[in-house]
């Protein structure tokens, strides 16, 4: 493929699949959401570059084949009850959704979570509940989770977070400053998070919020 083509939805499952880290039931579900339904109407042409792309507020969406080994490391069966933290414009929800019995996501930025719903919508996603406010804090009130996915930066894992993971519950999140992270599995045991292992090496946005980085500079 010429690097000046548009690139095809095979396209992108092909680059997903070569980088691996992705099992068969996520390969799946990427086949069954289009991601051009999950960016700015701006950047269709780029939806099927396995790349990051500009959601406003300074965030991007999370490069597909990042999200695939996020999610793969969750060993997902379908029967769980997963948190996400940071909705986006709902491509890395849609997935969720396709792998687990049902989603909740929360968005800190009101008009992205809005997007995402119709986003949703627009492809009959109905087991998804999403939230605006502060991801860090998690959303206790549909706690406790068997999976958390943490889709922005912080050097550890909120404490909430934790405390909303049921015994032997996967968490996946970028451990870092912001910008340059290892994407870590943990898994909750009696005394907090054990580290399994570290997933792949990434970029991510920050993680705002009281048990995160603070207010983001937009809302100061």
């Amino acid at each position: 493929m010429s690097s000046r083509a548009k690139p095809s939805e095979k396209d992108l499952l092909r680059v997903v699949l070569a980088h691996g880290g992705c099992d068969p039931r996520v390969a799946a579900a990427l086949r069954r959401t289009p991601r051009a339904g999950f960016v700015p109407a701006d950047r269709v042409a780029d939806a099927y570059r396995d790349e990051p792309l500009p959601i406003g507020h300074g965030q991007v969406t999370t490069q597909p084949s990042l999200s695939a080994t996020m999610i793969t490391g969750l060993a997902l069966d379908g029967t769980e009850h997963v948190l996400e933290v940071g909705t986006g414009l709902g491509f890395q929800t849609a997935l969720l959704a396709r792998l687990a019995r049902d989603v909740v996501s929360v968005e800190l930025w009101a008009d992205l979570s809005e997007q995402a719903r119709r986003n949703l919508d627009r492809l009959g996603i109905g087991n998804v509940e999403l939230f605006v406010g502060d991801g860090s804090e998690g959303v206790g009130e549909r706690a406790p989770f068997d999976a958390v996915l943490v889709s922005a930066a912080f050097p550890e894992v909120p404490a909430p977070l934790i405390g909303q993971l049921k015994p032997g519950g996967r968490l996946v999140q970028p451990i870092g400053p912001g910008g340059r992270e290892e994407v870590v599995l943990f898994r909750r045991v009696a005394d907090g998070l054990e580290r399994c292992r570290t997933l792949i090496l990434a970029h991510f946005v920050r993680l705002y919020g009281r048990h995160g980085f603070g207010r983001p500079a937009e809302d100061r």
